[in-house]
């Protein structure tokens, strides 16, 4: 008896295998993204990692004031636990600074020549430049440094750089004690003028947290900005006024015009002959550029809005690069 054999399976055209066991129905698109946009707004769905709207991420913000303080405080304690003289040297620090700047920019270089009460100007000059210097360079370090808390926690990333900042502050006011008692060994006692210390402060710390806004945002997207900045503070430094006075370089005429406009709406020198005319007697108001109050309110202003919203602009590309 003949054995059947079954017929070989052919396999599928390209056709049929393209219209599937549903047919032609199976090749209808599926839903665009529009519609699956309509969906999730339906069912209050919004994007993971997007960027909230200025008056949210400002509420967000203000909700993690707390975490804010918190952070700066063990950060600062944390600093020089290391050390065995350990919180002492927040104000060894400046405090040696200005005991080298003294000796090179004061005996060797001769700049204390027309300053009255050269230690208090000098003194007060690295003080308040080290706020700002430091403040600057912390802000680099604030979102490379914390990677791992950027991309594991959901939380406003403003409030890294905000962090570095107050930490800066809370260690600039340690070394302000420090400050008055040298103040006080040079004959510059406590008088009412010394409350100008802390408008003037006020605008310094918003102007060092814009910038510590944009210098975060900066390095997120080239660490390599951390390797530069000491050089462009040191360079800031130079004619910022913190060794020599600005003053008595402008009186001098020796500058362009422009180069002087510079140097008198220079926000760190500003800043430093602010807190100069606030606690030294003997520092001259003639020093002070025009309007200083208004320039210095001013760059407070541009840096610290123009700074908050330069960073919340790429809020939602942090800890992703």
């Amino acid at each position: 008896m003949p054995l059947r054999t079954k017929p070989p399976v052919r396999p599928p055209t390209p056709a049929a295998a393209s219209a599937g066991p549903a047919g032609p129905a199976a090749t209808r698109p599926g839903p665009s993204s529009a519609d699956l946009a309509a969906l999730a707004a339906r069912h209050g769905l919004t994007e993971s990692g997007a960027r909230p709207s200025l008056p949210a991420y400002t509420r967000l913000l203000w909700g993690r004031r707390h975490f804010v303080t918190a952070f700066a405080t063990a950060r600062l304690t944390a600093q020089y636990s290391g050390a065995r003289l350990g919180q002492g040297w927040q104000i060894m620090t400046p405090l040696l600074n200005a005991a080298v700047y003294y000796f090179v920019f004061g005996v060797l270089l001769r700049t204390k020549d027309g300053v009255t009460d050269f230690v208090p100007f000098l003194v007060t000059g690295v003080f308040v430049w080290t706020f700002t210097s430091s403040t600057v360079l912390a802000g680099t370090r604030a979102l490379t440094g914390n990677l791992g808390l950027v991309r594991a926690l959901h939380f406003p990333r403003a409030s890294l750089p905000v962090a570095y900042a107050v930490q800066q502050l809370q260690q600039l006011l340690f070394s302000m004690a420090a400050l008055a008692v040298i103040l006080c060994c040079f004959g510059q006692f406590p008088r009412p003028a010394w409350l100008l210390a802390l408008p003037a402060l006020i605008l310094q710390s918003l102007f060092n947290t814009g910038l510590a806004l944009v210098m975060a945002r900066l390095a997120s997207r080239t660490p390599d900005i951390a390797q530069l900045m000491p050089f462009v503070l040191r360079t800031w430094m130079y004619v910022s006024g913190v060794m020599w006075s600005v003053g008595h370089l402008l009186r001098s005429d020796r500058l362009p015009h422009l180069a002087a406009v510079a140097l008198e709406c220079n926000p760190a020198a500003v800043y430093i002959d602010l807190m100069r005319f606030a606690l030294i007697d003997s520092f001259p108001a003639a020093q002070l550029p025009p309007h200083v109050w208004a320039v210095a309110t001013g760059w407070a202003l541009l840096a610290g809005v123009g700074g908050f919203l330069y960073f919340w602009q790429a809020e939602a590309t942090y800890g992703r690069g």
